[in-house]
């Protein structure tokens, strides 16, 4: 299978990202990849091949530069970012970025999951509970802690898990201390109570980010092992 990738641009075409995609002549299969704190960084990258190589157009949205910012800040730049930015916001950019890919000639819009990573995660949860076209939802480590409702933040993760109407896979680790054990259960709870099919994944050796080789949390270990039950849960999910 020949894989194709292109890096987008905001000034060039309207939509900042990367998208990895199997050369097809029908329409098939799709994953958007929702970045964390830290942007569209390389790894994402070698991630939306792997998928691609699967057989998903694979889209990675950068969703800093439609607020002024750029694609791959440093993470305290990102932390300011998304603080500073509400999920109405990011909803809409998203929104945006759903168009693109679905509206690709090689993309099936019936068949489109949404993955995401720490940040990412917890925006694909809340997009996912008002977009009922989501076909399935992929998260990895969705950044949850207890905080106030604000303007910015309306609506809790733990809220928007039980109005999704789309299966799920979680995969969380037992040394996250980001989102810690406790709120794991909760959003456990949650997921169970939308009542959709759910793959849920307790890793004994990961902590928060350990997909990222960048991060101080990496774990090659859990990385491996997560990748072929992801693949698996999107292939009973999307392939036909």
């Amino acid at each position: 299978m020949k894989i194709g990738e292109r890096s987008l641009t905001l000034e060039r075409d309207g939509i900042a990202g990367h998208v990895s995609y199997p050369e097809r002549e029908h329409a098939g299969p799709a994953l958007m990849l929702l970045h964390s704190v830290t942007g569209r960084i390389g790894y994402l990258k070698i991630e939306a091949r792997k998928f691609a190589k699967l057989g998903y157009t694979t889209f990675v949205p950068s969703l800093f530069p439609p607020l002024g910012a750029p694609a791959v800040p440093n993470i305290e730049l990102g932390a300011k970012i998304q603080a500073e930015t509400s999920d109405a916001q990011f909803m809409s950019i998203i929104e945006n970025c759903w168009g693109f890919l679905s509206g690709r000639a090689d993309v099936d819009d019936e068949r489109i999951a949404i993955a995401g990573y720490c940040m990412g995660s917890r925006l694909g949860i809340l997009y996912a509970a008002q977009k009922p076209e989501v076909r399935a939802f992929v998260g990895y480590y969705p950044t949850v802690h207890e905080e106030p409702r604000t303007e910015l933040r309306p609506k809790m993760p733990w809220e928007a898990a039980v109005e999704m109407r789309c299966p799920s896979i979680v995969v969380y680790g037992s040394q996250d201390n980001v989102t810690t054990v406790p709120m794991q259960q909760r959003m456990w709870a949650a997921f169970l109570e939308n009542e959709q099919p759910l793959d849920w994944h307790f890793i004994s050796t990961g902590g928060h980010g350990f997909v990222d080789p960048d991060s101080a949390n990496y774990n090659a270990y859990s990385a491996e092992i997560t990748w072929p039950i992801v693949a698996d849960f999107l292939a009973r999910e999307l392939d036909p």
